[in-house]
């Protein structure tokens, strides 16, 4: 665990260091440095880096002017922030996603286990890893120079309410199922989050789901299934809860989208970093009288073991820090990169975390669940990339 707290220290100072000091968003540092530095692409008799075409020859340094100026629109397509052609902050985003996802699955698992287990209080774990998360939120703003409020109005607030709702279901459930059963199989089974997502689109809200991608969702639940049958673990609680955090997640999606489509909004929010903290704000206010109401009565019986026990408070604090920190680094990053970047990103994350935490926390990698793994996570990054697939044939 040493280790763990040193990344948690590092990674935090990093991502807060980054916020405290307003890190530009890419496209900014390539408007801010065109011009001056010639290795970064600014106007140069000879610049150091001659760009290559896809044989391998020489581009005309005239021709590349005219054809990749650095437009709004150019930079927002290529990422921006290149340096030598690598978007380092990109770089950075996807490495302290992973490294939070990854600690957030090992100090949530801990905690709950220091707790009790499966008879112990996944309720109230997750709804004060949100209240970190919410405090964690309320001291950016409240810092000097750290991150700009959002200006709200009260009738933005009730519009925002689904969405927290659906965040707190989301990963409450998620809690449930890793305490009940092994962290790699509850992320196995929360793969098939598009499964619950096609369905919702197409009954709930009405809209249309390709064939191509209905055709991808049998691959996602034989895998999720084949997975199941070897699995040590297993606990029908684990498999259920999952579900229903793939429903609320595939809710929340659906919901978020109508959100951002209130007119205005976007700008009085101000930026990416204060629609999570938002989000978790309320997710964390509404998942309070659930917390009371499932585990209330035995709050005396939780603060004798969070005394005696600090592996629990160490390890709740702690990923309710990974959790906020990873989930906003994920947003940031999925904002900079395309559909097809974010299914690869998406993909190689789940693998990252499910066969890694296995590892750690000493779960069963039996080769039948392996294989259900491979197969269901495949078909989910196929059910992401499948309709520009087609329409490239």
């Amino acid at each position: 665990m040493k280790i763990g707290r040193s990344l948690l220290i590092a990674v935090f100072c990093t991502f807060g260091v980054a916020t405290a000091f307003g890190v530009a968003p890419a496209r900014s540092i390539t408007k801010s440095t065109t011009g001056r530095a010639p290795f970064l692409g600014g106007k140069s008799k000879s610049p150091l880096v001659q760009p290559l075409d896809i044989d391998g020859s020489r581009l005309q340094t005239t021709a590349l002017a005219e054809t990749e100026s650095p437009t709004e629109e150019g930079i927002k397509t290529r990422g921006g922030g290149a340096l030598g052609g690598i978007d380092i902050p990109l770089l950075l985003y996807f490495l302290f996603w992973y490294i939070g996802n990854y600690y957030y699955n090992i100090t949530n698992k801990l905690a709950l286990k220091a707790a009790g287990g499966k008879t112990g209080f996944p309720m109230l774990i997750s709804t004060l890893q949100l209240g970190v998360g919410a405090l964690y939120a309320i001291f950016l703003w409240l810092a000097p120079d750290a991150r700009s409020k959002p200006s709200i109005t009260l009738d933005d607030v009730k519009k925002m309410l689904p969405v927290g709702f659906c965040f707190m279901g989301a990963h409450s459930a998620s809690v449930f199922a890793m305490g009940a059963g092994a962290v790699s199989f509850a992320q196995i089974v929360k793969a098939a989050e598009p499964a619950f997502a096609a369905v919702l689109a197409t009954f709930v809200y009405g809209k249309k789901v390709s064939k191509a991608k209905w055709l991808c969702l049998p691959i996602v639940i034989g895998g999720v299934i084949l997975a199941s049958v070897k699995e040590l673990d297993f606990a029908v609680s684990a498999l259920v809860s999952a579900c229903i955090a793939n429903l609320f997640a595939a809710f929340k999606g659906n919901e978020n989208k109508k959100l951002m489509e209130t007119e205005g909004l976007k700008d009085r929010m101000g930026n990416v970093g204060n629609q999570f903290a938002l989000t978790t704000i309320l997710g964390f206010l509404m998942s309070v009288p659930v917390a009371l109401a499932k585990e209330g009565g035995r709050l005396g019986e939780f603060w004798e073991i969070a005394k005696t026990t600090p592996a629990v408070w160490q390890n709740m604090v702690a990923s309710g820090l990974w959790f906020y920190g990873y989930n906003e680094l994920a947003t940031m990053t999925l904002k900079k990169t395309g559909a097809v970047t974010q299914s690869v990103a998406n993909t190689a994350k789940r693998v990252i975390v499910i066969v890694g935490v296995a590892l750690v926390l000493g779960e069963s990698l039996d080769p039948i669940k392996l294989l259900g793994c491979a197969i269901g996570i495949g078909g989910v990054f196929l059910y992401s990339i499948i309709d520009n697939i087609v329409k490239a044939e």
